[in-house]
């Protein structure tokens, strides 16, 4: 018997350029076929007729209404609103039009993308209803507050608070929560006293991205060596974590191997990051959007991971780990995921130690290949999407079957 699950998202999921896009269009691409027959409910963009092909792979119909971009003024005036401002910029009558007519026709299971998008839902939730949660939203704004000064500091921690109660009445309005990590279902379940959160761990087409051993790349010369580094440019997270490479840990680097070079592959780079790596005269190369990160990837002597705000669990780091880029990470890059630090990445929390282990990296081509083949193994053995996803479908079938 195959049942009906709506999928509602806050997001058009392409192209696939953010974590929680691949996750969860991998995701619904796993499982389409299989239990459920699929309608996915999400905005869309003008032109989102270009990528139909790519729809048809994650779901069976696909329903939207137009994307709209939260104006500055907008931004300004949901400061003062009881939502945060980043869910507030969610809320869309056409949507909630859309996903109601769907919840009409009666689905056997709605699975909500996210908590920001329980504001398309109407306010008694359906008791089959499941929500994916991507990170411990309060999480990153109270992470960013210890990283700001004020005056933003004083806005950041008015949406923390924000944030942590939105996220408190969201979660208890569900039948059932999935966490990306057990880290994230433990926090969830005793920060908001939620009985049971499914953890399912992250996933990567381990085909896709396949193993460069890096004794196949070309050594770093003594002087130098190149670092890389991928994720959305224009994510705050990704953006504080390379102003700390920049400005922190890259003169370290440079003082031991003045011709190091750094590869920052992700979309909309801010153009005053741009400008301060030129200025100060580091050989960095800021691609933007790109198709296929692999290519850059496998050019790369080391991997970073230099995140110091965010939540959740980051997908770059096991596409990192498949493609066997030796790596370095604040405990933070790598939260949420069972590697372990000297196994299958370097751990790294201030910039003196980061700059360390690079070098190390650099300089140590046993030590590159170590680190290598470990984490290629863990990814094979545990984490391609088809395993990941049985344990997602699993959890969906339950709530279609509580009903």
């Amino acid at each position: 018997m195959t049942r009906r699950l709506l999928v509602v998202s806050p997001r058009f999921l392409f192209p696939l350029d953010q974590g929680g896009r691949i996750r969860t269009a991998n995701t619904l691409r796993n499982m389409k076929g299989g239990a459920f027959q699929i309608t996915l409910v999400s905005p869309a963009p003008p032109d989102a007729g270009r990528w139909d092909a790519e729809i048809a792979t994650v779901c069976d119909e696909f329903r939207s209404w137009p994307e709209e971009a939260m104006s500055r003024a907008g931004k300004i005036a949901a400061l003062f609103g009881t939502l945060p401002v980043a869910v507030a910029g969610d809320v869309s009558q056409a949507g909630r039009r859309v996903v109601a007519q769907a919840l009409a026709e009666k689905p056997d299971a709605v699975l909500v993308d996210f908590p920001h998008a329980a504001v398309l839902m109407p306010p008694a939730m359906p008791s089959r209803s499941i929500l994916f949660t991507h990170n411990v939203e309060a999480e990153i704004f109270e992470r960013q507050v210890e990283l700001t000064r004020p005056p933003m500091q004083w806005i950041w921690r008015h949406e923390a608070r924000k944030m942590r109660r939105f996220e408190r009445e969201t979660l208890r309005k569900f039948g059932s929560v999935i966490a990306v990590s057990e880290r994230d279902a433990s926090a969830l379940e005793s920060q908001y006293r939620i009985p049971k959160v499914h953890p399912v761990k992250t996933g990567v087409d381990v085909d896709y991205y396949s193993w460069v051993r890096p004794d196949s790349v070309a050594p770093p010369p003594p002087d130098g060596g190149i670092l890389v580094f991928t994720g959305a440019m224009d994510s705050r997270s990704n953006i504080e974590g390379i102003q700390f490479l920049l400005r922190e840990v890259w003169p370290l680097i440079l003082a031991a191997r003045p011709k190091a070079q750094a590869l920052i592959v992700g979309r909309n780079p801010p153009a005053n990051l741009k400008t301060e790596a030129a200025s100060r005269g580091f050989d960095w190369a800021f691609s933007g959007y790109v198709d296929d990160v692999r290519t850059w990837v496998a050019k790369g002597h080391a991997y970073a991971i230099p995140l110091r705000v965010g939540s959740g669990t980051r997908l770059k780091v096991f596409e990192a780990m498949a493609m066997g880029t030796p790596m370095v990470s604040t405990g933070l890059g790598v939260e949420g995921l069972p590697v372990a630090p000297g196994e299958h990445y370097l751990r790294a929390d201030d910039a003196r130690s980061f700059a360390d282990a690079v070098l190390t990296l650099f300089a140590d081509p046993a030590r590159r290949q170590a680190l290598s083949g470990a984490a290629r193994a863990l990814v094979e053995q545990h984490f391609s999407w088809p395993a990941v996803t049985g344990e997602f479908e699993a959890i969906c079938l339950a709530a279609a079957q509580s009903r």
